[in-house]
């Protein structure tokens, strides 16, 4: 029996990371995909916002979301890009994205960050490798 969209949700939920970061699924389908994360004091930067490299990490992981559970492969992040366009420093954030192009071994998908009342915070994009086996890591 192959890997269910449910499988691959549950890897995720499952991965340290994914769990210390805080990171909770609202919507996990092969076209739709939303993350949300409650903005804690210890993710602020110097200038009380929150910092570039949680922007990063949630515009990464809701790629890579994207990505797998269209594929049912794993995949790894060859390059990503963000825009930063708004700071925050309390309350939850989203995001969304959506595949751009979709290859055998390279893909590439776009995302933002959003709050609750559809202000963008970031934009990013992202290209990664489609792992179809695990030798080809």
């Amino acid at each position: 029996m192959g890997t269910t969209i449910l499988d691959i949700q549950k890897s995720f939920e499952e991965m340290p990371f994914f769990k210390y970061i805080g990171f909770d699924i609202i919507a996990f389908e092969e076209d739709r995909v939303i993350l949300k994360l409650d903005i804690r004091e210890d993710f602020l930067n110097s200038n009380d916002t929150l910092h570039g490299g949680i922007y990063a990490s949630m515009i990464d992981q809701v790629l890579a979301m994207f990505i797998r559970a269209k594929t049912q492969a794993s995949c790894a992040t060859i390059n990503l890009n963000i825009n930063y366009l708004g700071p925050i420093s309390a309350g939850t954030v989203y995001a969304t994205g959506r595949i751009v192009q979709l290859g055998y071994r390279i893909s590439q998908a776009e995302g933002e960050i959003y709050t609750g009342d559809g202000k963008v915070l970031a934009k990013g994009i992202g290209s990664f490798k489609i792992i179809r086996d695990k030798t080809s890591i």
